[in-house]
């Protein structure tokens, strides 16, 4: 089984810098999952934010998938915390086509911290305990946000960015914490939303603060004749700790360039881009710059 899940966020709607044809299209869509199940890819993970990906999912049929997805943000005001989230995950699994999915995360893990959070930890382990979820978790942006959830919460899963620049769950420690206590780590924006593979010329005039980077990155990929998704997968593929690395694609051809590139077996010295200004790292707060 490949470590490789498919993240499916461009099946419910325009997303990443780097593309330029929006959602993906129905029949991609269905190509794309052939390839994974032709490649021993048996995971997907998605959201019910993610605009119509998990309808889409559904109409295309993915029981033969895992399925990882994730709660939006449970409403302050919720009066009935447990009804909230049953309700969403059974619309989600309509949507899916699915009676169970192998991992329900939560899409703001700080909602946890605030005055509902032992409600929704609540309701989310009911529905593992009905059998309708294997594993219960948090999808997170920074490692910090660990610091202060992970002593009140018996978590099964944590979803969480690492790239070539990005190297702050390992860094800090968190990756080896998590390993430790044999909780699943799915890492992703190993492309950081595409930014790492697009030409040189290409990058966005606003991304040129951090043009040391840039440089290094394409020096090292020209002196030592490697492709940008080859070297970008390779990386989070060296850590054993890593369970899965979610990658998504804009259509066929992309997908199968991953693929690919995650079966060459040579050791890279990867070159040291790391960098922990949010700014650059979360992509969240580009429209910032």
């Amino acid at each position: 089984m490949s470590r490789l899940i498919l993240g499916t966020v461009q099946f419910g709607m325009s997303y990443g810098i780097a593309n330029h044809t929006g959602k993906v299209s129905n029949n991609q869509s269905r190509g794309m999952l052939n390839l994974c199940r032709d490649n021993n890819i048996g995971m997907i993970d998605t959201a019910i934010a993610y605009g119509e990906s998990e309808k889409c999912l559904g109409e295309l049929g993915v029981n033969s998938f895992k399925i990882v997805t994730k709660l939006p943000s449970v409403p302050y005001n919720c009066k009935d915390v447990s009804i909230w989230v049953e309700d969403q995950f059974n619309e989600s699994l309509l949507r899916l086509g699915v009676n169970s999915v192998y991992g329900l995360l939560l899409h703001r893990s700080e909602q946890l911290l605030e005055k509902n959070g032992q409600a929704i930890y609540k309701a989310m382990q009911s529905l593992k305990e009905s059998g309708k979820v294997e594993k219960v978790g948090i999808s997170i942006y920074s490692p910090n946000e660990l610091d202060k959830i992970f002593h009140l919460y018996d978590l099964d899963l944590i979803q969480s960015p690492f790239n070539l620049i990005d190297q702050r769950l390992f860094k800090t420690g968190w990756m080896d914490r998590l390993h430790n206590k044999n909780i699943e780590i799915h890492t992703r924006s190993v492309f950081l939303q595409g930014l790492l593979l697009m030409a040189q010329a290409d990058i966005p005039i606003k991304f040129s603060q951090w043009s040391s980077i840039w440089t290094k990155w394409y020096k090292w990929l020209n002196e030592n004749d490697i492709l940008a998704v080859d070297a970008c997968l390779a990386y989070p593929m060296s850590f054993s700790q890593i369970n899965r690395v979610v990658v998504g694609a804009d259509n066929i051809s992309q997908l199968k360039q991953i693929i690919k590139a995650v079966s060459i077996k040579s050791p890279i010295k990867f070159p040291n881009l790391e960098n922990g200004d949010e700014a650059l790292i979360n992509p969240s707060n580009w429209s910032k710059l």
